[in-house]
């Protein structure tokens, strides 16, 4: 998603909510710089979800509420959005990356996106401790990749496969050469 893209969605949301609740709006966004500080709160707080996402959850709430929402309205909308699209939340993806263990290619993950999100972040720094600073890393990379799924893009991971070479039988030969040389 571009910031043109975004930004573009944040002044929708904004008008599709003006137009709604007219009075109620004008109430609260009543002047320039109440509204441009509205949009700007109201942004900060969306952006790590998608300008799709916002614009049908406003659309959700609009149908469903009398009154004007509130950005907290808003955002629960945004989450049962993301709750519906077949993708764990942030926080449960976070905690299988935790989980998971080596080799990772081959741990049963609910999603692929959610192994290059943790990946990307870094194992050790996911395995170290569990901090707020290491949820943030991983959250962003996670819905960067999301939304690139949602998009079309395809992500598998490539099964080891282990070697034919490796599993030739030893050379007995050797062996016995070996044990008379050492003696053992």
């Amino acid at each position: 998603m571009s910031k043109q893209d975004f930004i573009r969605s944040i002044d929708s949301l904004f008008l599709k909510l003006e137009l709604a609740y007219h009075y109620q709006f004008y109430k609260v966004f009543g002047t320039d710089e109440k509204l441009k500080e509205g949009k700007k709160l109201w942004a900060v707080s969306l952006k790590n979800v998608s300008s799709e996402v916002i614009l049908e959850a406003v659309e959700n709430v609009i149908s469903s509420q009398s009154y004007l929402p509130t950005l907290t309205d808003l955002i629960k909308a945004c989450k049962d959005i993301n709750k519906n699209d077949g993708f764990l939340s942030p926080e449960e993806a976070y905690l299988e990356a935790r989980k998971s263990y080596q080799p990772r290619k081959e741990f049963n993950w609910t999603h692929p996106i959610i192994y290059f999100a943790g990946k990307k972040t870094g194992w050790n720094t996911l395995n170290e401790k569990d901090s707020n600073q290491n949820f943030e890393a991983f959250k962003k990379n996670y819905i960067s990749m999301k939304m690139q799924a949602q998009a079309g893009k395809k992500f598998t991971i490539e099964k080891i496969l282990e070697d034919e070479e490796e599993l030739k039988p030893y050379d007995k030969d050797l062996f016995k050469k070996l044990r008379k040389k050492f003696k053992v």
